[in-house]
């Protein structure tokens, strides 16, 4: 089935500039047009959309997505180099999750320290109150700041 780029952008979220931007870039390949030379999107399309957009909001560049695309329009011959490509992008990924988890578990104190401060109604009650002196020393990070 063919969508048009308005049809695409009411899909995906992603508006008509941001899908003019991609082909301009390289990033949709097989993207076809009308005879009329309108953009002609195809489910194959769609995937390509999912995964580019999956690549960039872990953190990936354009380029490197592009580089991507290229490798497999390749073929075979850089299937190696897509394997490391993502296990590169795999580890990336892991360790965000890694950072984001600490964020977390600061943000998680704060909630408790506030919780038991509106309790105590004194936030250097709280601070000074035991179970939140253990909760904070088993942060990955310490943090000082009320």
């Amino acid at each position: 089935m063919g969508y048009s780029i308005g049809q695409v952008a009411k899909k995906t979220g992603l508006t008509a500039h941001t899908l003019r931007y991609y082909q301009k870039e390289g990033l949709l390949p097989f993207l076809q047009k009308s005879s009329s030379g309108l953009r002609v999107f195809s489910d194959n399309d769609l995937g390509w959309l999912g995964l580019i957009e999956c690549l960039k909001e872990t953190g990936m560049p354009l380029k490197d997505i592009r580089q991507y695309i290229d490798w497999y329009l390749e073929g075979d011959s850089t299937l190696s180099l897509r394997l490391d490509m993502f296990k590169n992008q795999k580890n990336r990924v892991e360790e965000q999750i890694r950072q984001f988890q600490k964020h977390l578990e600061k943000i998680e104190y704060k909630i408790a320290l506030y919780e038991e401060a509106v309790k105590e109604g004194s936030l250097d009650k709280a601070v000074a109150n035991p179970r939140m002196q253990a909760l904070k020393n088993g942060l990955s990070q310490t943090d000082n700041a009320k």
